[in-house]
C-alpha cells in the first residue's frame, strides 16, 4: 500500500538535527527526500561514531534520504538545484542567514520562479531581527530562552540532555510543512515557512513566561521536585537506585502513608495535613520518606507503591532504558549494518511501517544528477 507522502519530492539543504529532523519525518511518511550535501558532508556525520562507527544523530535523522554531494556556489550544481525545485513540493534549508540569498535561492524568488512550491527556512533568531545572523546552537538556544535557567537544580542551571531546541524546530516546521501541503491540496498554491530554534523553544516557555510576566512568580529550580506539590520527587533506595514518587490528591497522600511508609499516624501531623503544608514543610517530610526508602530496594519499593496505587517512575539509566519493556524499535539498514532505533510515537494500526536506510555520502550521486540533468 502506498505510503501517505509517496509521490511528494523533498529537496534539502540541511546539516546538523532541526532540518534533517523535519525531513526524516517526510521521508518516513513516503516524501522522496534528496539531501544536498558538502562535499565533505553534513557535519552531523562526523558527531560521533557510536553507532557500529556512525554518528548517532545522523542515523537517527536521516532514514530514507537520497545523498547527493552539491557546491552552492558552482554553477552546474546552481543549474541542478533548479532542475530539482522545478519538480519539487517542498525546499527545507537551514543554511546561514543569507547565504542561500547570495547564491540566488531566496525564499522570495524561489516563491515567484515556482508558485507552488513549499519553502522552510529554519534558523537560530528568525530571518529578521537584532540576532539574526548569531550562531545558534541548541545550548545557546536554551540558555537565550530562560529554558537552562528554570532547569537544574537550586545551585546551578542545566542544559536539558537531549537537543531539545534542535528537536522542536524539526517538529514545528514538519508540522508547518504538512499544514501547507494540505492547503496547496486545496488550492491556496505554495507558501514560505520561517521557523527558528529560539521561538521554537521560546513557545514552550509560555508558562513560566506568564506566571513570571503578569503572576509576577519567578519560577524556582526544583531539580527532580515539583514546585508547588509535595511529596512529589526522587527518592534514593538501599540499592542505589532511585525512584520518584508523585502524589496528586489527599487519598493518595493516605495510601502513601498508611500502604508504603507504614505510618498512618502522619495523616494527623499537622505539618503535613495538605499539600501547602506539605511543600512549606518539606524538607522534614522528605527525611520522614527517606528513612523509609533507605531500607528498601528499588524493585522493593516499587511493589509496595504498585499495591498502594501511588504513581512513581524509575530514575532510569541507560540501562534501564535500553531494557525497557514498554520500548518498541523500528529497523535501519545503515552502511555499517542493520541498526535498531527507538520507534516514532505515532501508532497506525492500519498501516506496517517501513523505513529506509541511512544514506552514504553521495550514494546518490549520479543517479541524481542524470535524472535531474534537465536534457
Amino acid at each position: 500500500m502506498p505510503k501517505d507522502l509517496e509521490g511528494l519530492l523533498v529537496v534539502t539543504l540541511e546539516q546538523a538535527v532541526a532540518a534533517p529532523y523535519a525531513s526524516s519525518r517526510l521521508a518516513d511518511a513516503g516524501a522522496r527526500v534528496i539531501k544536498l550535501e558538502r562535499e565533505e558532508g553534513d557535519f552531523a556525520r562526523r558527531y560521533d561514531r557510536c553507532v557500529n562507527g556512525l554518528s548517532a544523530y545522523f542515523v537517527w535523522l536521516n532514514r530514507g534520504k537520497e545523498s547527493v554531494r552539491f557546491n552552492l556556489k558552482d554553477p552546474e550544481d546552481q543549474k541542478l538545484l533548479h532542475n530539482l525545485l522545478s519538480r519539487a513540493d517542498v525546499f527545507i534549508q537551514n543554511l546561514a542567514p543569507g547565504a542561500t540569498e547570495r547564491a540566488g535561492f531566496g525564499t522570495k524568488s524561489l516563491r515567484e520562479r515556482y508558485p507552488q512550491l513549499i519553502t522552510c527556512d529554519i534558523s537560530g533568531y528568525g530571518m529578521d531581527g537584532p540576532y539574526r545572523d548569531m550562531k545558534a546552537y541548541d545550548l545557546l538556544v536554551q540558555a537565550e530562552t530562560g529554558l537552562a535557567n528554570i532547569t537544574g537544580t537550586p545551585d546551578s542551571g542545566a542544559r536539558v540532555g537531549v537537543s531539545v531546541s534542535d528537536i522542536a524546530a524539526g517538529m514545528y516546521a514538519q508540522q508547518a510543512i504538512l499544514q501547507a501541503l494540505f492547503a496547496r491540496e486545496r488550492g491556496k498554491g505554495g507558501r514560505s515557512i520561517e521557523v527558528s530554534l529560539y521561538h521554537s523553544t521560546s513557545d514552550w516557555m509560555n508558562v513560566p513566561y506568564l506566571q513570571h510576566h503578569y503572576g509576577k512568580a519567578t519560577p524556582k529550580r526544583e531539580g527532580l521536585r515539583h514546585p508547588t506539590i509535595a511529596p512529589y520527587g526522587v527518592y534514593g533506595c538501599r540499592d542505589g537506585k532511585s525512584v520518584l514518587i508523585a502524589i496528586q490528591n489527599e487519598r493518595e497522600w493516605k495510601s502513601l502513608c498508611e500502604n508504603v511508609l507504614e505510618r498512618p499516624d502522619i495523616t494527623e501531623d499537622p505539618r503535613f495535613a495538605s499539600n501547602p503544608e506539605r511543600v512549606t514543610n518539606r524538607q522534614a517530610l522528605d527525611e520522614v520518606i527517606t528513612a523509609v526508602f533507605s531500607q528498601l530496594d528499588r524493585e522493593q519499593a516499587i511493589a509496595k507503591l504498585t499495591g498502594a496505587k501511588v504513581a512513581y517512575g524509575k530514575l532510569s539509566t541507560m540501562e534501564d532504558v535500553v531494557t525497557h519493556p514498554q520500548n518498541r524499535f523500528v529497523r535501519v539498514e545503515t552502511s555499517a549494518g542493520e541498526v535498531n532505533l527507538l520507534a516514532p510515537p505515532p501508532i497506525t494500526p492500519e498501516f506496517e511501517e517501513s523505513y529506509g536506510p541511512v544514506p552514504e555520502l553521495g550514494a546518490d550521486d549520479t543517479r541524481v544528477r542524470e535524472e535531474f540533468s534537465g536534457s
